[in-house]
């Protein structure tokens, strides 16, 4: 299946480039030269990335649930829920922490999220952030980014094709993918 057309509204992304600008990412945060002790991640976007990262890096990760997009089919920006508990594999969340999210849209959750941190997690030395994109109207900046988005595009990431697919879908979803390849 190809890709649309991106232009300054929409910007569609192949499992192929999501892949590549996640690992440019980690590449870019190992070129650094700052080491972290655990990756936390964002879900549902940052889950993707941060898997990679905590791979990469071999560190523990850490999921975040976080949540703000519900209205409207996912498009509409609203109220953010931070999950009361974290989820990760081994002792309190603590030390230099990484931070990784798939985009800085708005910047509210990432600024929330940093101060969620701070205000809960004594243990914490550290945080810093990466995302894979930045657009212009965030109010957030992070430590590490791939790409800066200065027109703010709705961005069609892969993944999102599961979205609007049910479990009753899912036979001819396959075999339609199976007879495009």
């Amino acid at each position: 299946m190809t890709t649309p057309q991106s232009n300054e509204k929409h910007l569609w992304v192949s499992w192929d480039e999501y892949h590549r600008l996640i690992e440019r990412l980690a590449l870019k945060v190992h070129e650094s030269g700052w080491k972290f002790d655990m990756v936390l991640c964002l879900a549902r976007g940052g889950v993707r990335p941060g898997d990679v990262f905590s791979r990469i890096f071999d560190v523990p990760l850490a999921i975040l649930s976080t949540s703000s997009y519900r209205e409207d089919k996912g498009t509409t920006q609203g109220d953010l829920d931070i999950a009361k508990y974290m989820t990760m594999t081994k002792g309190p969340l603590s030390g230099k922490i990484l931070l990784v999210d798939d985009l800085a849209d708005s910047g509210v959750t990432l600024i929330k999220v940093m101060q969620h941190l701070k205000d809960n997690f004594e243990g914490v030395t550290e945080v810093k952030s990466a995302v894979i994109w930045t657009k212009g109207s965030s109010a957030f900046r992070p430590d590490y980014q791939m790409e800066e988005l200065p027109h703010n595009p709705w961005i069609h990431q892969p993944f999102e094709d599961y979205d609007g697919l049910r479990p009753h879908q899912l036979a001819a979803w396959i075999k339609k993918g199976e007879s495009s390849n």
